[in-house]
């Protein structure tokens, strides 16, 4: 890896970040008359914690990360976001991701006018280490990687995750949304093995909880403190820290939830995969699987007309006549494979 100082925009490495009134008095008082808040209507005429100082620490517990190694964003689409305005000069460095793959990598590459380049994946939705990294040169500052990925469904091979994080010498970031549904040994806990991994993971996804928007980066302690310089002070409400630590108190429900889903997922593939109207359901490590149809376009509209809405990714770079179906409640699987029934 390069030096840190060389990969980060010069600007952002001088950037004195804004001091906020909860970052200059951090404890308990009786009074609060420094940050020109109502006093009426406790708790929430406060402002929330800019630090999340409670929600890290619960966190690091459950997570097995140092407080010091998070990061929280609105959602893990902030810390996609926070990565570019880091690491990237508009209109002059570049990024490399694989395809397919998650959408926002490229949206937020074309809100900060940062070049995007994609390398496809193999038949099997497998990444080709070599490849990806020949497309890389002196300006590209970021790889993304999805794995599980989106929307494939498949963890990446893991030692070739390790060697592009062993041969790039700038950031690599791979994103594991999904990372709780699989069996694949996680990259947040070899953050100490790479100086250059980001690892994001979100409470959208296992924990249930997409409507708190709540994402996560793992890193290391400089690249967390830069990302906490630059993203705004009060970017995680006091609401949604709340209801966070409440998830966070009840692990075995979430536990309980993901048994459920990763038993419906082992019935589902081969329940529809026996359809005649598929021809292929491909392997997942995700809450969700792809199965390629006869004709996505037709059954997408059929089951809509049904009320039951899943996606069609047709067209997504191979992902011809594929939808992408999420794992619902055991009833919803059964309304959706009773629906796959009847179609004609």
């Amino acid at each position: 890896m390069k030096p840190l100082q060389d990969l980060v925009r010069p600007n952002i490495w001088a950037l004195q970040p804004y001091s906020c009134a909860r970052d200059e008095f951090q404890g308990e008082a009786s009074v609060y008359l420094d940050a020109n808040e109502n006093p009426f209507n406790a708790p929430i005429n406060r402002y929330p914690d800019p630090r999340q100082t409670n929600l890290k620490e619960r966190l690091s517990v459950v997570k097995g990360i140092p407080v010091e190694n998070i990061c929280l964003g609105n959602g893990s689409d902030e810390c996609i976001d926070l990565i570019y305005r880091i690491f990237c000069e508009p209109a002059q460095d570049n990024v490399v991701a694989i395809a397919p793959t998650y959408g926002m990598y490229r949206v937020c590459a074309d809100i900060n006018n940062v070049a995007y380049r994609e390398v496809l994946l193999d038949s099997d939705f497998q990444l080709n280490a070599t490849r990806l990294l020949g497309v890389c040169d002196a300006h590209t500052k970021v790889i993304w990687l999805c794995s599980p990925n989106n929307p494939t469904g498949n963890c990446l091979n893991h030692s070739t995750i390790q060697r592009v994080l062993r041969e790039f010498d700038g950031i690599v970031v791979v994103d594991e949304a999904y990372g709780d549904f699989a069996d694949q040994p996680l990259f947040r806990h070899e953050l100490k093995q790479w100086p250059n991994l980001v690892v994001l993971n979100t409470f959208s996804k296992c924990w249930a909880s997409a409507g708190i928007r709540l994402g996560m980066a793992f890193a290391s302690k400089e690249i967390i403190e830069l990302m906490h310089r630059v993203k705004y002070p009060y970017n995680i409400n006091t609401l949604t820290q709340r209801q966070a630590l409440d998830v966070l108190s009840e692990i075995q429900k979430i536990d309980l939830w993901r048994a459920t889903l990763l038993r419906e997922r082992m019935q589902m593939l081969p329940a529809i995969a026996e359809l005649p109207i598929c021809e292929k359901v491909y392997p997942t490590d995700a809450n969700f699987f792809l199965a390629k149809m006869t004709d996505a376009k037709a059954i997408y509209q059929y089951l809509m007309k049904q009320g039951i809405i899943v996606r069609d990714r047709s067209r997504v770079q191979l992902c011809d006549n594929c939808l992408r179906i999420t794992i619902g409640t055991p009833q919803e699987n059964n309304t959706l494979l009773g629906a796959l029934r009847r179609f004609r």
